[in-house]
């Protein structure tokens, strides 16, 4: 009997991949093979400016060196073809119209700065790592529904009034967070025609019917948003598997920038793919190369 699961790895291309995004890759890939299912590979390449072919292309020659292995999207002289983002703008576009349909979206023409400097102000209470839209900056319901087109400008999702979003991980077990509390009007489309993060992932994971997301603890408040997206959608949310953050030896975590770490770099090198897997503490084995 066939199993209904199916996974996802989706790697961004800026850069190369590291040492953490392998870990989370490969548990990714165990978990579908531990309940006899598929694993999807899909580029999340929508950023023009960021994104390269060349980072594209050693994501998917790195992860295979290291042991990753898939079953459907791209796969080098395989016969599946590739699942890249930037070629789904339609479908995500579709996306934003629904949403500014059941009037959940407003136009937003603030930005990035504009809501961290207003984070900071001494009124505000509750600190988070990402700063939060004010609510005073809402336009009133039904603004923007004219649009027929995104159009030059930023679109927000309006989170529901301190609403609680609950969903149990499959990892960190039952998950708790409240809306204007923990997060804010979030950005779904941005205003140079590219759909945000939120958006996207969202429209391919269900367009791709994945049962489980597999990813860093990093994205777990977007779980809390994309379930707002999902349900305004009418769509059913997958289940999600956060794995934990890696770190260096001094405990900083790990990014694209830290080079020596980078799959490519420890390939280079004659590392040991094997040996780094299998590392209780995933650090012992670069001593192995």
């Amino acid at each position: 009997m066939t199993s209904s699961y199916r996974g996802r790895i989706a790697p961004t291309p800026t850069g190369y991949l590291h040492l953490g995004h392998a870990r989370t890759f490969w548990i990714a890939m165990e978990r579908a093979q531990e309940a006899g299912g598929q694993l999807i590979y899909r580029e999340e390449d929508l950023d023009p400016q960021r994104c390269k072919r060349e980072y594209a292309d050693a994501a998917i020659e790195d992860l295979r060196w290291f042991g990753c292995r898939w079953q459907e999207g791209t796969d080098l002289g395989g016969p599946h073809a590739p699942y890249r983002q930037s070629e789904r703008h339609e479908l995500f576009l579709d996306a934003w119209r629904k949403l500014k349909n059941a009037g959940v979206l407003y136009p937003c023409d603030k930005s990035r700065k504009d809501v961290a400097h207003a984070a900071q102000a001494p009124h505000r209470e509750n600190e988070a790592a990402e700063p939060i839209y004010p609510e005073t900056w809402r336009p009133p319901v039904g603004v923007g529904q004219e649009a027929t087109e995104p159009g030059a400008t930023n679109w927000r999702f309006r989170v529901p009034d301190h609403r609680k979003i609950l969903f149990d991980d499959g990892r960190l077990g039952p998950c708790e967070f409240e809306c204007l509390r923990d997060f804010g009007d979030f950005l779904v489309w941005r205003k140079d025609g590219v759909p945000a993060y939120e958006l996207a992932v969202v429209v391919d994971d269900a367009a791709m019917a994945v049962t489980e997301v597999v990813r860093g603890e990093d994205l777990l408040i977007s779980t809390a948003r994309q379930r707002l997206i999902y349900a305004a959608l009418g769509l059913e949310p997958p289940e999600f598997y956060h794995t934990p953050l890696m770190v260096d030896p001094s405990g900083q975590r790990l990014a694209k920038r830290h080079r020596s770490l980078s799959l490519r770099e420890l390939r280079a090198a004659e590392h040991r793919p094997e040996a780094l897997r299998q590392s209780e503490d995933w650090w012992s084995g670069l001593e192995d190369g």
